[in-house]
């Protein structure tokens, strides 16, 4: 069944989906102010945007680079390239719900004898990395805006619980022995989640650990970088260090809401701030449509063709 939904009008209606969803933040985006969204385009010019999609694809491929490190953790050696296709096509499923649809990236994988328990594995330490990554940004600014203190500390305790579960070794080995070979639906969840988190345990090593990590700081630093710049273009006194920290508090708090790509509680968040230390709100608005042009949905663009590619290979390799 998960291979049929790259398939005929599944494929159709999920590619359709994902554009009615762009289609409508365009509009509510120019609704809400398009203006001061076009003004904004002309401050920062071609130029500007270049530079600013230039560090969305850093960000992309150093964490497509920490991706190649969780498969090969797990004992798969896929080739860069087409890899590489497979990790973008799962951008096309950002805005799914804690983006939870770049699973996809599993059936990608299964003609290259990634079974699915690792595909989830890698991304769920994904997960754990880019919320870890986050976390440790926003500490750029927290003595300026005191009032973050709650959304933080409730993105630690998610790293620490999740830190917390994949190092308790001979619980999870239990779990997965003592649910093994059951046809209870509930009681096989539980097998297939145990048997998930033993082989994520391999991604999070001393050795791949600490490396993975610098990694996800370096990629989300990248578009928190591209943000300061958009910022500076447009004119607002607001230093490196609080752009940093506003960009990674945004995208923590669109990670905690579990929203699709985070959307909505990131902008409030990302705005709300920005006014606060002293930018109009037509200019917070336009700086906040720009970058999440440049950066969210850059990469749901980016997927989409990548997902079209990736699913025609896959089918290549399947017929070979």
């Amino acid at each position: 069944m998960r291979e049929k939904l790259l398939e005929g009008w599944r494929l159709r209606t999920l590619i359709a989906s994902i554009l009615v969803t762009v289609v409508g933040y365009l509009a509510f985006s120019i609704w809400s102010g398009w203006q001061d969204v076009l003004r904004a385009f002309a401050l920062v010019g071609p130029s500007g945007l270049a530079a600013a999609l230039g560090m969305s694809m850093l960000n992309y491929w150093l964490r497509f680079v920490r991706w190649q490190m969780y498969l090969n953790a797990l004992g798969h050696s896929v080739p860069w390239q087409p890899s590489g296709r497979i990790y973008l096509a799962g951008f096309a499923l950002t805005t799914t719900p804690g983006k939870a649809g770049e699973a996809m990236r599993g059936v990608l994988l299964k003609p290259w004898s990634v079974p699915y328990p690792h595909s989830f594995a890698a991304l769920l330490s994904e997960r754990l990395s880019d919320l870890t990554a986050v976390v440790l940004l926003t500490l750029f600014g927290l003595s300026v805006y005191p009032q973050a203190h709650a959304v933080i500390v409730l993105g630690m305790i998610a790293v620490l619980s999740g830190l917390v579960v994949l190092s308790q070794a001979t619980l999870l080995q239990r779990l997965y022995a003592c649910t093994s070979g059951t046809t209870r639906r509930v009681i096989r969840l539980l097998h297939h989640l145990a048997h998930m988190l033993i082989e994520a345990r391999r991604c999070h090593s001393a050795r791949v650990l600490l490396p993975a990590t610098i990694l996800s700081v370096l990629a989300w630093g990248a578009e928190a970088a591209a943000f300061h710049w958009i910022l500076q273009w447009l004119g607002a006194d607001i230093s490196l260090a609080f752009a940093v920290f506003v960009y990674a508090l945004a995208m923590l708090a669109g990670a905690l809401s579990f929203l699709p790509g985070g959307l909505g509680g990131a902008e409030a968040v990302m705005a709300g701030l920005l006014v606060w230390k002293g930018m109009s709100t037509a200019e917070a608005v336009a700086a906040t449509v720009l970058i999440r042009l440049a950066t969210l949905w850059f990469a749901v663009t980016l997927g989409l063709v990548s997902l079209i590619i990736s699913r025609n290979d896959r089918n290549r390799k399947v017929i070979a």
